[in-house]
């Protein structure tokens, strides 16, 4: 997954309301979302390869998602990063508690940005770990965007997303299609704001961009989480790929 935008607490009816694009090469084996037969719980699209996930929610309002970290130099890691997910949904530790025990295991893989939460009539909680940060974040309310570097890393399409998604949650009434069209978007970053993460003009240029569109990679899915304030989870997908 390469973006996401989030709005934490901002809106009254609305505690949560996420959006991201997965990018991945189209032919990497992948469900839609769907509910796990092996894990009834769980709400996600499915990586067919090592069988995580990159974005999901259960029907108890537990959430997470990851971003890969870019940076190709780092040393790669021996673990999918996609079972930061679907571990958190599995299993029913604290944010922080889980966030901790992944702290503990950053090495085992490649760099990742992870939010993790729980949103409920009994909590309202949620967190951020990234392990080329090494620090846990205890999220407050606010609107936050997420890319391939850390949280609210001021890349073009991340300060792009935010203020798009501020300017929509000013209107009394939220319109999902909107949100969608926040996703779509291809305008690629002026020279000038291009990040230098080590992988050339070239590719920097074709990835900074809300939606990607390359000959053998790109936004393979678009998704929208929505927690209301009776706590009524719905997620809605788009599927390109």
């Amino acid at each position: 997954m390469c973006v996401i935008f989030f709005a934490y607490r901002q809106k009254t009816d609305y505690p949560l309301i996420l959006l991201a694009n997965r990018d991945e090469f189209y032919a990497r084996p992948t469900a839609a979302a769907h509910f796990w037969e092996d894990a009834p719980e769980i709400f996600a699209g499915r990586d067919l390869v090592h069988g995580g996930t990159w974005l999901g929610i259960t029907k108890t309002g537990r959430f997470a998602a990851v971003t890969n970290y870019r940076d190709p130099q780092a040393p790669k890691g021996g673990f999918s990063r996609g079972d930061l997910v679907s571990d958190f949904l599995k299993n029913d530790d604290g944010v922080q508690s889980y966030l901790k025990t992944i702290q503990g295991r950053a090495a085992d893989f490649s760099g990742f940005n992870l939010l993790v939460g729980e949103i409920n009539s009994q909590k309202s909680e949620l967190g951020y770990y990234s392990n080329r940060e090494n620090k846990i974040r205890n999220l407050e309310k606010g609107i936050y965007g997420l890319s391939n570097h850390l949280l609210d890393t001021p890349w073009q399409k991340v300060n792009k997303g935010k203020a798009e998604l501020t300017k929509l949650l000013q209107n009394n009434a939220l319109e999902k299609e909107k949100l969608f069209e926040i996703l779509r978007d291809k305008t690629l970053a002026d020279d000038k704001e291009l990040p230098d993460t080590g992988i050339g003009y070239e590719r920097e240029k074709l990835l900074s961009s809300i939606f990607i569109e390359t000959p053998i990679y790109g936004t393979r899915s678009s998704s929208l989480i929505l927690i209301d304030r009776d706590h009524k989870i719905s997620l809605k997908e788009f599927v390109y790929h």
